[in-house]
């Protein structure tokens, strides 16, 4: 609020009509009025706005008396620079024959001391004139046609917003901020800088470069800082950059000074980004370094980073190794012999033995042999370029030329200044051209630069790199990253991250309450990839792949089927080959001993065809092992279905034979006749051929074929026989199911017929295993997994086929081989002959 009132104070008594002793009315400044630093006299004027000292000590207010002048201290080398180059540009239009050839240019350099209040002083002056009376009326042109000034946003605001009712164009050479360029708010505004928009993103993206994804960020509380610093927050966040901390502090809060020093030594962040005026930018490196911190890696704009007032004997501890955007050099010939030698003879009349002119500014007479920072200007360019736009724009006004000079008789307007501005396009004396864009700002043009030791221990500001924003996409923002050097003179990159980069094989999981950057990486599950680094989710491997060890590569899953060179393969080959074997070996003794009792006593044809079915049932087994095709599908369960019920039946023919043969030995009994070798024959073709017709169906319909099961494994494919019709398959095993059944009731009714040797024992024996082997088999093939599924299978149809083979052959092939006196019709029907 006091500094509201303030401004009332200085405003409302500035200008007002007063009366003399014969009362006539004139226009006269109410106090003392505030007179330029610099000035001189032309045709045209031009005004300057600078913070030549930097410290104002406001006099006690006791509102008993009138208070005493500000008095401004300590003098900020950079500013007074920019007044000797706005003095020198002028000079050297003055002296130009092409620009403005008849017109002279005069000036009125203010100095506002840092301070929001002078800066509304030297504004109305600047407006107003230091004349104490002016006429009988207060409407009149300003007293400078155009403002150069000021350098910071802030004042450059109070500036704007007092003479923009006024329509006197302002042009800055460093108030960056983006609000600024509200061409509604400020229509009389232009800049020889660009807008921070550029440099804010610039800074995000330089962030994002270097891979900093966890920084803590510091703004000046003012105009600049503020603006700059949201315009980067957005830019960082979409950069994927997080924020550790926002802290902002204004160079009189000494409080919130100490407050953001504390925030900085507690926090993780390597790395800050300090949007500052270079007056904050002081504040803070004191107390930084009077806390001994140090070894961070400083991101700076261009307000501070090439700074001269930072560089201290304890500022490189500090901001050693700091990169930051900064305005270009001024490349100006004949600036620094001005500086250095013109303007001390000219303007300050200082030859070595007047000193008298002198006097009121000491302290800046102890600057005039101090060159240290001439060759170090930036700034100074724009200022150039701000006092060129300006006497460009009046040359078109007052339409000069070299031959005829300019029309004098032309009343030049500040509003007419503003007009040939928006349209000012020339190229000075260095080969730069200057135009203003439709915010009245200049194209961003930036260099990087990098605190660095020199060869002889001195500080410098070296160029790294640059920003273009004039340039095509893609060569905007070019970097000499071998070049920089880090804090503490090393040469590896800084990290600053909240969590270290998830490796490929791992998936962000971000940490509850905190940024999207701090995270945990957390493995991929199984059958799901990350092939890059800091992926935010896992992907899933196409349906015939899976993932690897490390999660990272999607590999062909493995195929699973019963391969003949595996152990289990192996084995059920010799087992089928060794039952193939003893079934030959069994068929070559009968058929040695064909014409014995105890091969002919119960049909010796049969016996040979159920040993050349259990051969096919044995080797019938070998097309359930190797890769599963189309053909093999359909074979293996029809070979297995038929050669099986070509078995039982024949089995079955022999138990029919055994009950009609002992049927026949009753008295008037013909039963053998119905059942003769002919219908035996018969009924095992005529048993054979119904599972034919099954087996001719199922493949008809919907026959077998080769299935990836994806859905047992998740990491390997079954590739197996898919049924095709589940009812076919169970048809086929159900039909040797019956006959098997009907063969056992046969088999256990005939048991207790009398012989010495009655086969139907052994058939009923062997039934029973066929039958038991059998249904053990449905329970396991449903809950065995892949190829033991078809090991089950294959066992089961070995199983049965020993089981057979066993129990009919092998008691004959023990009496015909071991015990012949045995085999005799005489001992065969030795029961019935004890009966």
């Amino acid at each position: 609020m006091s500094h509201v009132i303030t401004l009332l104070v200085f405003m409302g008594p500035l200008l007002a009509f007063g009366s003399s002793e014969d009362e006539t009315p004139i226009c006269q400044i109410l106090g003392s009025p505030e007179f330029p630093l610099l000035s001189k006299e032309g045709v045209v004027m031009i005004g300057g706005a600078f913070s030549i000292h930097s410290k104002i000590t406001q006099p006690p207010l006791s509102f008993t008396e009138k208070p005493t002048r500000l008095t401004c201290s300590s003098v900020n080398l950079r500013e007074f620079r920019f007044a000797q180059t706005m003095i020198f540009a002028i000079e050297e239009i003055n002296k130009s024959e092409f620009l403005l050839p008849n017109i002279s240019i005069g000036y009125r350099i203010y100095d506002n001391c840092g301070s929001t209040f002078t800066s509304m002083r030297a504004v109305m002056a600047l407006m107003n004139g230091d004349e104490r009376a002016v006429g009988k009326s207060c409407s009149g042109q300003s007293a400078v046609h155009a403002i150069i000034g000021e350098s910071e946003s802030s004042s450059t605001i109070v500036l704007s917003r007092t003479t923009g009712p006024f329509k006197i164009p302002v042009i800055s050479h460093s108030a960056t901020c983006e609000c600024l360029s509200k061409r509604k708010e400020y229509p009389s505004f232009f800049r020889t800088i660009a807008s921070d928009l550029y440099q804010s993103r610039a800074l995000a993206q330089l962030v994002k470069h270097f891979g900093w994804t966890w920084v803590g960020a510091i703004n000046s509380d003012s105009d600049y800082g503020n603006n700059g610093m949201a315009i980067f927050l957005a830019a960082a966040q979409e950069e994927g950059v997080c924020v550790e901390y926002t802290e902002k502090f204004h160079r009189t809060e000494p409080e919130k000074l100490m407050k953001v020093v504390e925030v900085i030594r507690k926090s993780t962040a390597r790395v800050i980004v300090g949007f500052l005026a270079h007056v904050e930018m002081n504040n803070l490196l004191e107390q930084l370094s009077l806390h001994n911190i140090t070894g961070l890696q400083f991101i700076g704009v261009e307000a501070w980073i090439t700074a001269d007032s930072l560089v201290t004997p304890t500022s490189f501890s500090v901001l050693g190794g700091s990169l930051g955007f900064a305005v270009q050099k001024a490349n100006i010939s004949g600036l620094e012999d001005f500086l250095m030698k013109d303007f001390w003879e000219t303007e300050f009349n200082c030859k070595e033995k007047t000193e008298t002119p002198c006097k009121e500014n000491q302290d800046l007479m102890e600057l005039k042999d101090y060159d240290d920072d001439v060759t170090e200007l930036r700034y100074s360019s724009n200022i150039y370029k701000a006092i060129y736009a300006v006497a460009h724009s009046l040359h078109s006004i007052l339409k000069c030329s070299k031959s005829q000079g300019c029309e004098n008789t032309v009343n030049v307007t500040p509003w007419q200044v503003v007009e040939s501005l928006k349209q000012v396009h020339f190229t000075i004396k260095n080969g730069e051209q200057v135009w203003f864009d439709n915010t009245g700002a200049a194209v961003a043009r930036y260099e990087v630069v990098n605190w660095q030791r020199g060869s002889d221990d001195s500080v410098q500001f070296k160029p790294v790199g640059y920003y273009d924003a004039s340039l095509p996409l893609g060569q905007k923002f070019v970097l000499k990253t071998e070049d920089i050097v880090w804090p503490r003179g090393k040469t590896e990159l800084p990290v600053s991250v909240c969590s270290e980069s998830c490796h490929p094989g791992t998936h962000k999981v971000l940490q509850k309450g905190k940024p999207v950057c701090c995270y945990d990486c957390i493995p991929c599950a199984e059958g799901e990839i990350s092939n890059s680094t800091d992926s935010n989710d896992c992907h899933k491997c196409p349906e015939e792949y899976w993932s690897n060890e490390n999660r990272d590569t999607c590999i062909p899953k493995n195929v699973e089927f019963l391969y003949f060179t595996e152990v289990m393969g192996i084995l059920l080959v010799f087992f089928t080959l060794f039952g193939v074997l003893l079934t030959f070996i069994i068929a070559t003794v009968f058929l040695i001993n064909k014409d014995t009792p105890i091969v002919r006593a119960n049909n010796s044809e049969l016996s040979f065809l159920l040993l050349f079915s259990l051969t096919l049932c044995f080797l019938c087994s070998l097309t359930f092992i190797g890769r599963p095709s189309e053909w093999s599908c359909m074979l293996r369960h029809t070979a297995f279905g038929i050669t099986f019920v070509l078995c039982i039946s024949c089995v079955l023919g022999k138990t029919v034979v055994v009950l009609m043969a002992f049927r026949a030995t009753l008295p008037g009994s013909n039963m053998m006749k119905w059942f003769g070798s002919a219908q035996q024959r018969l009924s095992v073709l005529s048993f054979t051929l119904i599972q034919v017709i099954i087996c001719i169906l199922w493949l008809t319909i919907n026959p077998p074929f080769p299935f990836k099961n994806m859905n047992h494994y998740k990491d390997k494919i079954i590739l197996e026989c898919a049924l095709g019709s589940p009812v076919g398959f169970w048809a086929v095993l159900g039909y040797i199911g019956l006959l098997a059944v009907l063969c056992f009731l046969l088999a256990f009714l005939a048991r207790k017929l009398p012989d010495n040797f009655n086969e139907a024992k052994f058939i009923t024996f062997s039934m029973l295993i066929f039958c038991a082997v059998w249904i053990t088999f449905i329970p396991a093939y449903v809950s065995s997994p892949g190829k033991f599924t078809v090991a089950v299978e294959i066992f089961a149809i070995l199983a049965s086929s020993y089981g057979l083979l066993f129990c009919i052959f092998a008691p004959k092939c023990f009496i015909i081989v071991l015990k012949p006196e045995l085999n005799t019709k005489k001992h065969l029907m030795g029961k019935t002959e004890s009966n």
